[in-house]
């Protein structure tokens, strides 16, 4: 066919109406089809032309004998050419043709044309300046010659969507091919900045019109495959075809992230509706993750846009505008991406196992940029309601939906999270969160939960809550709701957690209690000290929330463990405080049970009652209870006093004298007179032989000191002049020999007290002078937590004393004098902001952090076994205690004789023992 039979027919065609056109379609669509190539190397500048790679890239290419004058008209040419084939007749071509006839063949070299349309428009755009009117005409004509096509392709697509359902091999290649397009022309908005070299303003409004376009071409390709139909009976190319197209648009999807919220909207509306239609065919082979990860990746961008927005509206002060309804907007694409992330999340649940590390971590980061956390940014309360009661309300529904899903309860219970410090406390909430809905979870649910895998949930949240040392120190507020029909008030996060940690025991089911059980005290034994706190607290709950029985057992097995343990153990502190605080729950038969479990009369059973308030009890138990507690603890005493007083045998007499001290301090005036009078001059014995230096190198004679002192301020008001001042006598020469912080914080207790009792004159000479040194050597000590302490002490020894004289004697300087003033006024020395706060305890945290790590990598590097250390020969010290303890048990045996006649076994036993010593004896010679 000549060159004229083209132009020829293109004219004749002008005239032609609607019903001449579906006449003649089988005779002039062919050759409209080869005339529509003619002009295929409309790009092409000289001899080269851009060529499509797998991919989606372009390269270039030299094609030899090809060259073109007049590019205008060539381009015009073709897209006029295309809008006869898709406006004239296309309509008349059945759809089961129509991909045969017309796109199989058509679309290939539409997609050439648009690929090198683009390849010569970015190569021309490099050298566009002002100065270039004829290079600035060229691009401009490249890109109306994009906007053109565009909108034929686009007007292609919209006589297809008039049908009510389509075929997927009626138009196989359509979606794929526009796709191609609308990504290219996409990206190529996007980089435009990059691409035009900062001359945007030169061609400004034909890449808006541009985009546009392209927009209108998504949205209306969009419907169309929202058309098409495919189901059980479709091929595995079918549903791979249409597997394609999701996940091309998702990549659509990351291109316009940027640039247009409804635009990014609606292409996510598509992918999740496509997903959802043709859920069970294309479960199996759409790339979960990939869409997961890009539905979480969005959420992120558009919550950090929000907080951008609020941030700017707090520094400038205005809350109306632009940026006020920019943000609202951006507000509810959140609500929209976290619907949208449900919503998958319920159909493709079984097939996210790969994804609960993304799921989780973004809770995570949602929450440590949100109030409130120490490293979200400052905005106002009305931007922080907004976004909770739009977004964060609306991405709630996903974490009920994952709370059966196994590998996700996997994820968030690990204990090996490694998370950064400003995700503790989202995750010590989110735990929080799961606690809170699992009540309303079948069983299997909560059983899934309540035992874990490597950890429970109770267990987990234990270990998350102490890492949020920052958060507990400040510290931050959560709203509460504290009372039904109130609205909520904002709580220190310890107050937060234990409201809701309580709620979570009161729902746990009765065959939980294992690990609930298990979970509390491990809490308790573990060495964070505010997490025992929590714990104590908790279990303190359950004791008043169960039964009486349920109490009553606990505190048996908390006294059993006291008992069994030696007094030093670390963790017997902590055991101890939650056996006081629960036997104030316990029912009064039921303590009457725990007398006779653990016997005050007998020796034994002081480690168990030294750490007991006896106050707890009925006041006829509790006079029963103290002395029996006076009489055991005062023959244990007496045994060690009438022997050889060895240093080894101290332990036990330090727990009769703390068994004493619990007795005397909770008795009240119930205690007898002469059981008083008997402990007095059992005090002054130990008073008597008391050296300061010997105090100094032991540290079981401190504790000793320390008891001694506690128990004088029981009986401050029967002291005599004798026993006062050797007590102030032994007071001022160990504190010049700087004891330990628990001696001087005992000391400062006792010295306190002086205020309620008037000093015997013939005491006053000695005595007052030293309570006044001590006052005055303890208020200048460096340490801040003994400084503190000595000012309460002094406040409360000023208050009380009727020795108003000695008051000025204690304050030796100006120094002195100002601070306890200031303490007196509620002065602050330094006032630190809540900023300069909140930074030094980020600080802190990261210090802390890098010194568990440090410590955890050397444990876990330590390959070789530690090596044995050196033998000693034993030291005079240790002999002492090896023949005290010898002594002490020869006296309880005496002891044991004048009570009644002894087993036959007994005398033995002596026997053997005599041969024993007599052989000792004899080794050393």
């Amino acid at each position: 066919m000549s060159q004229a039979d083209p132009e020829q027919l293109l004219r004749e065609l002008d005239g032609w109406d609607w019903e001449l056109c579906r006449r003649e379609l089988p005779a002039v669509l062919p050759r409209l089809l080869i005339s529509f190539p003619a002009g295929l190397g409309v790009a092409f500048h000289g001899s080269r032309m851009c060529v499509r790679e797998s991919g989606g890239t372009f390269v270039r290419g030299w094609v030899p004998g090809v060259s073109l004058e007049t590019e205008s008209e060539d381009w015009t040419e073709h897209i006029r050419i295309l809008r006869i084939l898709t406006e004239m007749f296309l309509p008349h071509i059945s759809l089961e043709d129509v991909e045969q006839s017309f796109f199989s063949k058509v679309l290939p070299k539409t997609l050439q044309f648009f690929d090198n349309l683009m390849c010569e428009l970015c190569s021309k755009a490099k050298g566009l300046t002002s100065q270039s009117t004829e290079l600035c005409s060229t691009v401009r004509n490249l890109l109306q010659t994009v906007v053109q096509l565009l909108e034929t392709l686009t007007g292609c697509v919209r006589s297809l969507c008039s049908v009510q359902e389509l075929s997927l091999r009626g138009i196989r290649s359509l979606p794929s091919s526009l796709l191609c397009v609308v990504k290219s022309t996409f990206t190529h908005c996007k980089d435009s900045e990059s691409v035009y070299y900062g001359h945007l303003h030169l061609i400004s409004d034909l890449l808006q019109s541009m985009f546009k376009e392209t927009y209108s071409l998504q949205k209306q390709l969009m419907e169309l495959v929202d058309l098409i139909s495919i189901d059980s009976a479709s091929t595995e190319d079918d549903i791979t075809y249409m597997v394609s197209v999701i996940h091309t648009v998702l990549e659509i999807c990351s291109v316009i992230s940027n640039m247009d919220h409804a635009l990014h909207a609606n292409t996510w509306k598509f992918i999740i509706k496509q997903s959802l239609k043709h859920h069970s065919l294309l479960q199996c082979h759409l790339k979960h993750s990939d869409i997961l990860s890009g539905l979480c990746k969005d959420i992120l961008l558009s919550f950090d846009s929000c907080l951008q927005l609020a941030e700017q509206m707090k520094v400038s002060e205005v809350q109306e505008g632009t940026d006020f309804r920019l943000f609202q907007r951006t507000v509810k694409l959140c609500r929209f991406f976290a619907n949208s992330l449900v919503h998958y999340t319920k159909e493709f649940r079984a097939c996210l196992s790969d994804s609960c590390s993304q799921l989780h971590q973004l809770f995570l980061q949602i929450y440590s940029k949100f109030p409130p956390s120490l490293y979200a940014p400052e905005i106002l309360e009305v931007h922080q309601d907004e976004i909770s009661q739009v977004f964060l309300v609306a991405l709630d529904p996903l974490i009920t939906q994952l709370l059966p899903f196994s590998p996700f309860m996997e994820q968030v219970l690990s204990e090996n999270l490694g998370l950064p410090p400003e995700q503790q406390l989202p995750q010590c909430l989110l735990l929080l969160t799961i606690m809170d809905k699992l009540s309303s979870q079948p069983e299997e649910v909560q059983t899934l939960w309540n035992t874990g895998k490597s950890l429970s949930l109770l267990s987990a949240l234990f270990l998350s809550f102490q890492q949020c040392c920052g958060e507990l120190s400040l510290p931050v507020c959560l709203p509460q709701v504290l009372s039904p029909g109130q609205p909520a008030v904002p709580i220190s996060l310890y107050h937060y957690v234990c409201v809701h940690l309580c709620s979570f025991i009161a729902s746990t089911l009765p065959s939980h209690f294992p690990q609930l059980e298990r979970a509390l005290l491990e809490a308790v034994l573990g060495s964070s000290m505010i997490t025992s706190l929590l714990a104590m607290d908790s279990w303190c709950f359950l004791a008043r929330y169960g039964t009486a029985e349920l109490c009553a057992h606990h505190v048996n097995v908390i006294a059993h463990l006291v008992k069994a343990w030696p007094n030093d153990c670390c963790q017997v502190p902590a055991l101890a405080v939650l056996l006081r605080r629960m036997l104030f729950l316990m029912a009064p038969e039921h303590q009457v049970e725990f007398a006779l479990e653990f016997p005050p009369e007998e020796v034994p059973n002081l480690a168990v009652w030294q750490h007991v308030s006896l106050r707890a009890l009925s006041p006829d138990l509790r006079a029963q209870v103290s002395s029996q507690l006076c009489s055991a603890g005062l023959q244990r005493c007496r045994q060690w006093l009438n022997s050889g007083r060895a240093l080894g045998g101290l332990p036990p007499v330090n727990t009769a004298l703390s068994a004493l001290l619990a007795a005397c301090s909770s008795a009240d005036a119930t205690l007898e007179a002469e059981l008083q009078t008997s402990v007095l001059g059992m005090l002054s014995q130990f008073w008597s032989f008391l050296q300061a230096k010997q105090v100094s190198d032991e540290p079981c004679l401190q504790k000793t000191l320390c008891l001694l002192l506690h128990l004088l301020e029981v009986f401050i008001q029967a002291l005599d002049a004798q026993l006062m001042t050797q007590v102030f006598a032994l007071q001022s020469s160990l504190l010049q020999l700087h004891p330990p912080d628990h001696v001087r914080l005992a000391m400062l207790d006792f010295l306190s007290s002086m205020g309620k009792v008037f000093i015997p004159q013939e005491a006053q000479r000695q005595v007052v002078p030293q309570l006044s040194c001590l006052f005055a050597s303890l208020l200048a000590d460096q340490n801040w937590l003994i400084h503190q302490h000595a000012l309460e002490a002094f406040t409360r020894f000023a208050e009380e004393t009727r020795h108003e004289d000695v008051v000025p004697w204690c304050l030796n300087s100006e120094e002195a004098k100002n601070k306890v003033v200031n303490f007196l006024a509620k002065t602050r020395q330094v006032e630190e902001t809540r900023e300069a706060r909140t930074e030094r305890l980020k600080q802190e945290r990261i210090t802390w952090s890098t010194q568990v790590l440090k410590v955890d990598g050397e444990l876990e590097s330590a390959g070789e076994p530690v090596a044995k250390r050196a033998c000693h020969p034993p030291s005079e010290e240790q002999y002492k205690a090896a023949v005290g303890t010898m002594e002490g048990a020869v006296e309880a045996v005496k002891l044991l004789l004048q009570k009644g006649p002894p087993p036959g076994w007994l005398a033995g036993k002596l026997e053997a023992l005599h041969a024993a010593i007599a052989t000792l004896r004899d080794s050393m010679r």
